[in-house]
């Protein structure tokens, strides 16, 4: 069943919760009769010292619902349809919303959210998005102590970022891009980086971000062709920087929102790049990588409360593998593209916001035990995961990240 998974979230590319309506920079480029390979940036660091290459531009989601909206979308639980209550940048001024509260309790919307008077009674999406910028499960404890990944290197190889974004802003080391077609920031980068180390949202607030932008194919006659040599590349260049930093500020762990394999052109190109990776002591995570899946939140729970937590919304009428370990994924709010201090509510994910997070705890580990290792850091997670149970039976194992690093300790 994972690998079902693995391959439901490559058909809808890397973006696992875009919704089909605004899917963020993997629309083909405009013709505009320059070649194919100009229309990909390669921009590193000048005389290898790291530094933000370029500042993409925020990115615009007005065009979802432009203008007022005459109605709200309507949620049907047996469609397999992807974000069906997308109001992000919207206007609902004209609405009167007072009786839809089945259908807004599973709204993904933003900051430029314009909300009507008349909203339904227990809907409050400001409580929503405060609760949904929590990592949950006892991850804010753990940063009150002290524990905050401070020191260690997180590398994220995603898509364009909003560097100047406030989450992220002052533990961003370097960005750079490799064959990377995104002009604006998109949505996926800000989130991404915002749950491994955004001082609000994020689970390792401290921890130093090295982030490449970089496109995993290209498109061709309208058609996206998968290369991974590009996300090998990415993966070498880490490597690369990871030489450059003095010994207590290593990168200690790659995070990639995407499953390797399959019918993707260069995938053994990208092993090939992990396995140098890891000589250089480095863990590369990415969706697949290890046994992990996401788990759902209903918006107005607690999420430090591990009874709140339910399958993910993309696979809860699917079987599952009880050997798995549980990451949150639904209802998270992260860094927004649209602006530097603008914020996006996630009602549903996918297994692209759980890899991130897993980063964001490894450097946790990496801060209490340097010498941890990927297999050591997995076995404790299992070992100390809680499970519970629900109506359709055992849910487990679920991530206690504050059990895990009181045993690494």
């Amino acid at each position: 069943m994972k690998r079902l998974l693995c391959l439901y979230m490559v058909i809808v590319l890397l973006l696992v919760g875009c919704s089909p309506s605004q899917v963020a920079k993997t629309d083909p480029p405009e013709e505009t009769g320059e070649s194919e390979a100009s229309k990909y940036r390669t921009l590193l660091s000048p005389d290898n010292k790291l530094s933000i290459v370029r500042k993409p531009s925020a990115a615009d989601f007005s065009s979802i619902h432009p203008g007022k909206m005459t109605d709200l979308p309507k949620y049907d639980s047996n469609s397999e349809e992807l974000w069906q209550v997308d109001l992000r940048s919207s206007d609902l001024t004209g609405l009167d919303l007072s009786g839809d509260f089945a259908d807004l309790i599973y709204a993904s919307f933003d900051s430029k959210t314009k909300w009507p008077d008349k909203l339904a009674d227990g809907f409050d999406p400001d409580l929503i998005m405060e609760l949904g910028k929590n990592p949950g499960l006892g991850v804010g404890e753990l940063h009150k102590k002290g524990i905050t990944g401070k020191g260690m290197g997180i590398a994220i190889i995603d898509q364009g970022l909003l560097v100047d974004h406030i989450e992220y802003k002052d533990q961003l080391k370097s960005y750079e891009e490799i064959h990377c077609i995104d002009e604006d920031a998109a949505m996926h980068g800000p989130a991404v980086a915002s749950i491994a180390v955004g001082k609000n949202v994020g689970v390792a607030p401290e921890a130093n971000l090295y982030y490449i932008a970089e496109t995993h194919g290209t498109f061709k006659e309208g058609e996206f062709e998968w290369d991974l040599s590009w996300l090998a590349k990415s993966i070498d260049r880490v490597v690369e920087i990871n030489k450059t930093l003095p010994k207590d500020k290593k990168i200690r762990v790659i995070s990639i929102s995407l499953g390797v394999g399959g019918v993707m052109d260069g995938y053994e190109k990208v092993y090939e790049a992990i396995d140098k990776a890891k000589q250089d002591g480095i863990y590369t995570v990415y969706v697949d990588s290890n046994p992990y899946m996401g788990l759902g939140r209903d918006p107005l729970t607690d999420p430090d409360d591990v009874t709140s937590y339910s399958r993910g919304l993309f696979w809860e009428k699917f079987e599952y593998n009880n050997h798995e370990l549980l990451i949150p994924m639904d209802s998270r709010c992260t860094a927004s593209p649209t602006g530097v201090n603008d914020y996006v509510f996630y009602r549903e994910g996918g297994m692209s916001w759980t890899t991130p997070y897993i980063a964001g705890l490894y450097a946790l580990a990496c801060q209490v035990k340097p010498d941890i290792t990927p297999n050591v850091f997995w076995e404790e997670a299992l070992n100390t995961g809680d499970t519970i149970s629900k109506d359709d039976g055992e849910l487990g194992k679920i991530i206690n990240p504050m059990k895990l690093i009181e045993r690494l300790q």
